[in-house]
Formats: C-alpha cells, structure tokens, sequence
C-alpha cells in the first residue's frame, strides 16, 4: 500500500519533469511627464534644510549663481562658486582688461568671479609698496648719492587700506547707486570688473620705477585714461538707464584719481 505522505513532494527538480505554468502580472508602465523636473540626490533645498534639489545649471538665464549654491554668510561653501575659474578665464580676462572694448560683461555674465578681485588687489598692494620704495631709493640717488635713504614700512600699510578700500568699497557704492536707478547689475559682476580693472596699474607701477618725471606722469596719465575708459565703457554697454552719464562720470574719474594717487603717493 502505497503511502500518500509523499504525494505532495514537488517534483520540478527532477530531471524529466515539467515546471509549472506561472502568469507574471505585469507592473503597470507610469506614464512620466517629459517636462517634469528631474530630482538628484543627496537632498539640498535653497532653505538650507533637507529637500530634493531640481536638476538644473549652475546658472539661470540671466547669468546668476543659483540660489541653491548659498549656505549662509559665514559658509565657506556659499564662495566656493565665485572661484570656479581656471588659468585659461584669468589669462582671458585679464588680458580683456587691458583693452577697453566693452565686452567684458558679456565674457563675466554666467561666470564672474572674486578670484581676479582678491588676486590682483593683493598684488597691486605689495607692487606699488615694494616698487615704491625702490623708486623712492632711485630717485634720492639720482639727486645726491651720500643721501642716506631707508625702507618705509607705511608704504604696505597705505597701500594696503587704500587698493582694498577701493576695490571693495566702490563696487559696492555704485551697486547701491545703480539699485537706486532701477538696474539690475549684480554686485559681484561689479567686484569682478571693478578687480579686473586693477590689472593695469601693476604693469603701470613697474614701469614708475623710472627716475625720470615726465615719464612717470606720462604713464600715469595713459594709465588713468585706459583704466577709466574699461570701467566706462563697460558700464554703458550692460548698465541700461537714463541718468547713466553721471555714473559714468563718476567712474571714469575714480579710475584716473586713483592713477594720480598712486603717482603722487608712493612716486613722488
């Protein structure tokens, strides 16, 4: 007598035998909107909180950073993009400003930077100390050479609170100036071309080592004149208002006062 206990054994591992029939349930497809936003990951939201940020440039269509990039005024994340830049941008745009086309905006707008500011006012600060004294050296040599002559630390000191001031300072006074008018200019598309302007009065302070005058003044004016001609016409290119001829005064004659300062101040 046959035992039933077994019966019910599967069998679909013996060799012969047939497995079963199973119907798969299909999953039902989920129709996607193509215009939906896709989401990454890890979650950032602009509030500073977990959420999922939108898959989107670093910039929006008018050439801003996104606001999802700011993490507050004491993170050192929210500047991480103002120095995305490489040797080739710097190169570009410092050789841009040495020519007063008036295209500089343009080549700024979806990625300015506070890398050329920093950069260039920090070297123009030590240029224009050290190559200040040196002319100062030559110059005492030139007149009497049994004159003694000593190093003046107040010219780092000077330097220092004056270049900064200026590179910070008016940028900020003509983005509040031009927000009183009505435009739109970003402040650090302002730093930036502001910074970028500094560029010329490096090579200018090296060439002031010259002992002679006339030279000196020479250079002091083209530089002046090329200085504020960048800053001009950049601003009326991408500054739309109706009172612009005031700003661009202004602006023209901070660049030069700031070539017969440095002339006047450490070049004497």
């Amino acid at each position: 007598m046959a035992d039933t206990s077994y019966t019910s054994l599967p069998t679909s591992h013996l060799p012969g035998s047939v497995p079963a029939v199973i119907t798969e349930v299909k999953a039902p497809v989920i129709q996607q909107d193509p215009e939906a936003n896709l989401q990454i990951f890890p979650p950032n939201s602009s509030a500073g909180g977990r959420g999922y940020q939108t898959l989107t440039g670093p910039s929006d269509g008018n050439g801003q950073q996104s606001a999802n990039n700011w993490n507050g005024a004491f993170s050192i994340s929210s500047y991480t993009q103002y120095f995305n830049v490489d040797t080739d941008d710097v190169v570009n745009r410092l050789t841009s400003s040495l020519y007063p086309a008036g295209d500089f905006f343009r080549k700024i707008e979806a990625n300015p930077d506070l890398y050329g500011l920093i950069w260039i006012a920090t070297t123009l600060v030590f240029v224009i100390a050290s190559v200040g004294n040196l002319a100062t050296y030559l110059m005492t040599k030139k007149g009497d050479s049994n004159v003694a002559w000593s190093f003046d630390v107040n010219y780092f000191q000077v330097s220092a609170i004056a270049v900064y001031g200026y590179a910070f300072l008016v940028p900020l006074g003509f983005y509040l100036l031009l927000q009183y008018f009505g435009s739109k200019v970003g402040l650090v598309h302002l730093w930036c071309m502001w910074g970028y302007s500094l560029f010329i009065f490096i090579l200018s302070s090296v060439l002031l080592v010259i002992p002679v005058e006339f030279v000196r003044w020479s250079i002091t004016i083209i530089t002046g004149v090329a200085s504020a001609a960048f800053v001009g016409l950049n601003l009326r290119s991408h500054v739309e208002l109706t009172e612009l001829t005031l700003v661009l005064v202004a602006a023209c004659v901070l660049q030069f006062g700031l070539a017969i300062f440095i002339k006047s101040w450490f070049f004497q």
